[in-house]
């Protein structure tokens, strides 16, 4: 069975008002409406927009539908397969669009608690015979400084956590969570918080929240897995000659010995200095010279005096190589 993307069905964004969806469906239906539409499978694209209007139109499924992974890490035509008595607990209210051709999807989801209430019986006299689940894993990103992975950290996050009324519907509210960031993570690596995700339901254990880590952009530093790269700016005396020079690390400053006839995009290694691990990371200094400004009747003499100490250098012999 694939996911669907109601929001993506409707082009709407997943924070979109109960208005907007309206609005964004009278319009596709409009235009999609078999009866007057040429585009081609309009018979299709409106049960289509009409099943996602039917979950998304409902409060209660679009909750439901919600937890289940309406996120970044759900995409429109994915293989997915929603868990045993996934929807133990939501009250799903009949109805929405009308009576309509629903795909798998949709009956795998909200299938028998439509039919439950259509027939007449109660949705909640449904769930109570099922037996207790645990809730679904949330997802969160979390931004740190390239810093924070060789020391570790403490944040505090606000989050939307999704908990259940004393009738078992779902709703949601903001809770504020205390995390320590151990030492040692990697940008994409998703940081485990057992028992805080989403509730489980009669009386089954929380899902868990995991935690994506994502580095802020840093003029100093980048990583590329645990290897963290740094701009090294050298005087052009400093490359030629080599010279020994203090740079400032993640780690502190550290002494390095840069090598006679450096080049500019050449890198030097300091070996496991990277983020933290087993193994860790290494770090590289890309060289860079800077050239002083010939900004002075005495610079600009230096410039003079170096030309002449290299009449036969030509920049462009190698073309721009």
């Amino acid at each position: 069975m694939q996911y669907k993307d109601y929001y993506k069905v409707l082009g709407v964004e997943k924070n979109a008002t109960a208005d907007e969806i309206k609005k964004a469906y009278r319009k596709l239906v409009r235009k999609y409406h078999p009866d007057v539409s040429k585009e081609a499978d309009a018979h299709g694209r409106t049960a289509e927009i009409n099943e996602a209007y039917a979950v998304l139109s409902d409060s209660e499924k679009r909750e439901a539908y919600d937890s289940i992974g309406s996120s970044a890490y759900r995409r429109d035509g994915q293989d997915f397969q929603p868990p045993p008595d996934w929807n133990y607990g939501f009250g799903h209210s009949a109805g929405g669009a009308g009576a309509e051709e629903f795909s798998d999807f949709f009956e795998q989801l909200f299938g028998r608690a439509r039919r439950s209430a259509s027939s007449g019986g109660r949705a909640e006299g449904f769930q109570q015979s099922q037996p207790s689940m645990r809730g679904s894993d949330q997802y969160a990103k979390i931004e740190l400084d390239i810093a924070d992975a060789y020391h570790g950290a403490e944040r505090t996050l606000t989050l939307r956590h999704l908990v259940l009324d004393e009738h078992g519907h779902p709703a949601t509210e903001e809770h504020s969570l205390h995390v320590k960031i151990p030492k040692g993570v990697r940008e994409g690596q998703h940081i485990r918080l057992a028992g805080r995700g989403n509730p489980g339901i009669g009386g089954g254990p929380a899902g868990d929240l995991l935690l994506e880590v994502q580095f802020r952009a840093d003029q100093r530093w980048r990583a590329e897995g645990r290897d963290v790269y740094q701009r090294l700016r050298l005087a052009p005396w400093e490359a030629a000659q080599g010279a020994s020079v203090t740079v400032p690390t993640p780690t502190g400053d550290t002494k390095v010995v840069v090598p006679a006839n450096s080049k500019p995009g050449s890198k030097l290694r300091l070996k496991e200095r990277g983020i933290p691990g087993s193994p860790a990371g290494h770090l590289y200094l890309e060289l860079d010279i800077a050239w002083p400004a010939a900004d002075s009747e005495q610079a600009r003499q230096a410039y003079a005096e170096l030309a002449k100490a290299f009449p036969s250098f030509n920049p462009r012999a190698d073309g721009d190589r």
